[in-house]
């Protein structure tokens, strides 16, 4: 579904991706683990179109999207809920959901698709009229991935799920990416919970310093004597 080969991106002077090579089948959840600064995000950014890379080619559903707009890249099937969940803060948990669907043209099955993220984030629903400024951390970060998912998206992208929340809800906010796909969405995960990710993901990508520098099946890495120093604490 996604291939990234050779991607080099700068930040002015800074070289940020050297020669990244990825890729992400349909259907998979695929993650991408490193520490502060490795990348991770850069990488997502690129692949939304935000950032831009300087060399190397990017592709999604057999198209070429290195040179596609960012609205353009959520029309073809990608979204994604960022790092810091970013919602909408004076806008109610309704508006932030609608504004997810903005760039879609079928308008009649967005009804539909609002069932599903009540289904998934009863507390959403719970919450409507609120605005999303006032809402908890786990809750924004439920409201990041709904409105992610309102663009009916192909592949999903999320940076950083479980970033500041109480253990109870990083158990939720992993069962419930786990549901997405078993829905049909497949899922780049960015996350530095290396063992939760890794827990739900069929396979993984270690990065560092901008590079690839392990690349396996994600039970494989979990039993990585590189990983399990570096990322789980053992």
């Amino acid at each position: 579904m996604l291939e990234l080969e050779n991607v080099d991106v700068y930040y002015g002077a800074i070289h940020a991706l050297h020669g990244l090579t990825l890729s992400v089948g349909e259907g998979e959840i695929v993650t991408l683990i490193g520490g502060n600064g490795a990348g991770k995000s850069t990488t997502l950014r690129t692949i939304s179109g935000i950032v831009r890379a300087k060399r190397g080619r990017l592709r999604f559903m057999g198209r070429d999207i290195a040179d596609v707009a960012p609205d353009r890249i959520v029309r073809l099937g990608i979204s994604q809920a960022p790092e810091g969940r970013r919602v909408f803060a004076d806008l109610t948990v309704l508006e932030n959901l609608e504004l997810g669907a903005y760039a879609r043209r079928d308008r009649g099955k967005v009804q539909g698709d609002l069932g599903r993220v009540f289904e998934l984030f009863p507390r959403l629903k719970e919450r409507l009229r609120q605005k999303a400024g006032t809402l908890s951390g786990g809750e924004q970060q439920m409201l990041a991935i709904g409105r992610a998912l309102m663009a009916r998206p192909k592949l999903l992208l999320l940076d950083e799920p479980s970033l500041g929340l109480a253990p109870f809800l990083v158990r939720e906010i992993f069962s419930i990416i786990t549901e997405v796909r078993s829905q049909g969405t497949t899922i780049l995960l960015v996350e530095q919970n290396a063992r939760r990710a890794l827990a739900i993901a069929d396979r993984g990508y270690v990065i560092e310093t901008g590079r690839i520098v392990l690349a396996d099946a994600a039970s494989e890495l979990l039993s990585s004597e590189l990983v399990r120093k570096a990322y789980l604490g053992e």
